[in-house]
């Protein structure tokens, strides 16, 4: 443990996990590596030790995957449950389980090391020899998704046993090949649609789909790592569990040992660690477990993992590369960002080529420059990134790398702003902006234009029908055209999409306000801008110091929004969009001052209000809700499972509140 936490720090961390694990296994779109998920989970498990009075119920330190979700399927009850291992980071850990196993049940016992398939779980249950119920992990412990039909399309599922049993359940791992994720990454490049970011992604994504032919087509796999339940036949080994398996054409993890001693154990690990990039999909450690399955129901299991097995995850895999040069691209926002062009090396199976730099002060702190031999590695075995550069293998002459000051696609100045590390092209049009910045625009979070998608979006900017974000509202002058070029589809859907176009300009202006994309300004600031300043018009007259007044606006947003105001191309299109009808005055749309000054945090599942519902009657009623619970919180609304946020209230002392009592103070 690095720090030493205090209740309040260590509830927060709680609260970040929980918000990765969400992502990683409800979302399948992880912001964190799986590395530095692992750092995050291994300094919660330290300050618990530490502080064993503090440790919540719900803690993620005894929970098991993610939630199960109703609308990949109906809900199935676990006959056994799918619990996760213990990770463990050091051959010293390992060499501790084989010892302890040992202790338990003598010098002869057995051990199986074999692969752990970066995938997603998922238990198949067949009677009488067919197939009846395939489930994913959902919570690991009571309930799981039904998914049959998209399992009846696996090519690694069994649909009927050679050698049946009355009743056999089995747990393996569904992952994507690196072959068939890169083909499914083609087809949505080809499509327009967003590409998944490593196969385990795009794995647990298609497995939850409800249409089984997509299942299909992205040609999922499965490896079956154990038998769960087995009625009319007595297996005494995981071994002989997979030799019974194999007997009725099953896949089972291909690569494994059979090992004695912490010795021999360590060298299987390593054995799989030099195979890693040989293998034809991805692999996130190595599972070391008991091979008698009697000892292993006398080892017993904690409340989430098996005491009879460990997970030993690798250290990133680490390359040396030359970097043969270094690109520019810009983003939505104009941020400017380096990327180092490598030799191509193998990680972890796949050819890594490009490494993200990220800004001046990463480029700076590492000194890398064009020529320079680098240690490249994946981290957590999905991002390539730069660890060091091998300054005695420098070639002499070469030079300090320097992000210029004029954009690389438009031209136009590129300025960075006081403490802040990005570099952003000043031109809001740039056509490298242009097309993220529409998607931004046409966004849930800002004008929520449903329907008004990425493919539609870059075929009307490379069509030359949108230049700026303005001309989205000049889409109907061309009606037309758009439907005999079939760019928005047919008659029915272009007039479906140019009327949504039409109806959004009736929306609030700090749906406006968020879809300009202004620099530090999202959703919850733009309701806080308007609702201070009333108009558009208003706060583009408005000082920095004015801005700042605004309850939660600090320097860098309040610069943000007074150099966006005053470009005169941003000044512009704002001007093109009144004209054409677009609201940029706020209505009073308070239906009392009852909660006026109050901040109230919405935690859990309330009875009748969505938590989106509860939000909105809050504004209405002249409160804000803030995502987090702080000292400054006055209330927390709590429904059922309201987790570490209701922990965070009652350890500050900040009053709880229900649903019924919420409505109460709004009558």
């Amino acid at each position: 443990m690095d720090k030493d936490y205090s209740k309040e720090e260590y509830l927060e961390l709680i609260e970040k996990i929980n918000y990765h694990r969400n992502l990683y296994y409800n979302e399948d779109s992880p912001e964190l590596t799986d590395y530095g998920f692992d750092m995050l989970m291994n300094e919660l498990k330290a300050v618990e030790k530490a502080h064993p009075d503090w440790v919540p119920a719900d803690s993620p330190t005894k929970t098991v995957g993610g939630a199960a979700k109703r609308t990949a399927g109906v809900l199935v009850r676990h006959r056994v449950p799918m619990l996760s291992l213990k990770d463990v980071f050091s051959k010293s850990e390992v060499s501790d389980f084989v010892t302890d196993m040992k202790t338990q049940f003598g010098p002869d016992t057995e051990f199986v090391v074999e692969t752990k398939i970066d995938g997603l779980s998922m238990a198949v249950r067949y009677e009488d020899g067919k197939l009846t119920k395939a489930i994913t992990r959902g919570d690991g412990l009571i309930q799981g998704e039904d998914v049959t039909e998209n399992a009846l399309v696996i090519k690694d599922v069994k649909k009927t046993l050679k050698n049946p049993v009355p009743y056999l359940e089995i747990r393996g791992e569904v992952y994507m090949t690196i072959e068939a994720f890169e083909r499914v990454n083609a087809h949505q490049e080809l499509n327009g649609k967003k590409t998944f970011a490593n196969p385990r992604n795009c794995a647990a994504g298609t497995l939850r789909q409800l249409d089984s032919k997509i299942v299909k087509e992205r040609d999922l796999s499965m490896f079956v790592f154990n038998i769960q339940e087995i009625h009319g036949m007595d297996i005494a080994t995981h071994t002989d569990g997979y030799k019974y398996l194999k007997s009725n054409g099953i896949k089972v993890i291909d690569t494994y040992f059979v090992c004695r001693t912490a010795e021999e154990v360590s060298g299987a690990i390593d054995k799989i660690g030099e195979m890693r990039g040989s293998f034809g999909y991805d692999i996130d450690g190595a599972v070391v477990k008991l091979n008698n399955l009697t000892y292993r129901q006398q080892a017993g299991t904690t409340s989430n993992t098996p005491k009879w097995a460990v997970a030993y995850k690798y250290p990133p895999e680490e390359k040396e590369s030359r970097v043969l040069d270094i690109e520019l691209s810009v983003g939505r926002t104009g941020r400017i960002t380096p990327t180092a062009i490598l030799e191509p090396v193998r990680l972890c199976g796949t050819e890594v080529s490009r490494a993200m730099l990220h800004n001046q002060d990463f480029v700076d702190e590492l000194d890398i420059r064009v020529g320079d031999t680098v240690l490249v590695y994946k981290s957590g075995e999905i991002i390539p990134q730069v660890k060091s550069v091998v300054k005695e293998k420098r070639p002499a002459g070469t030079k300090r790398f320097v992000i210029p000051m004029t954009c690389p696609v438009c031209g136009s100045p590129a300025r960075r702003e006081a403490d802040m590390a990005d570099i952003k092209c000043t031109n809001p049009s740039c056509p490298a902006q242009l097309e993220k910045s529409i998607i931004n625009f046409a966004g849930r979070n800002a004008m929520d234009l449903k329907g008004f998608g990425e493919s539609y979006i870059a075929q009307l900017i490379k069509e030359g029908y949108i230049s700026d974000i303005s001309d989205i509202y000049t889409l109907k002058d061309h009606r037309d055209e758009l439907i005999e070029k079939g760019i928005l589809g047919r008659e029915k859907n272009t007039d479906k999409l140019l009327k949504i176009i039409e109806d959004s300009k009736a929306n609030t202006p700090d749906k406006l306000i968020t879809g300009l994309g202004i620099g530090n300004i999202g959703k919850a600031a733009a309701k806080a801008l308007m609702s201070s300043f009333g108009s558009v018009d208003a706060l583009r007259n408005a000082s920095e110091a004015e801005i700042m007044e605004v309850e939660d606006m600090g320097p860098i947003s309040a610069r943000s929004i007074y150099e966006f105001f005053r470009n005169p191309k941003n000044v512009e299109i704002l001007e093109k969009m009144e004209a054409l009808g677009v609201n940029m005055k706020a209505e009073n749309e308070a239906a009392s001052d009852k909660l006026a000054g109050k901040s109230i945090v919405v935690t859990g599942t309330l009875p009748t209000l969505s938590r989106q519902e509860a939000v909105a009657l809050i504004e209405k009623n002249g409160g804000k809700s803030p995502g987090s619970v702080s000292k400054k919180t006055d209330f927390v609304l709590a429904g059922e499972a309201a987790g570490s946020k209701l922990d965070k209230a009652n350890s500050l002392g900040i009053p709880v509140i229900d649903e019924a009592g919420f409505l109460r103070m709004i009558e």
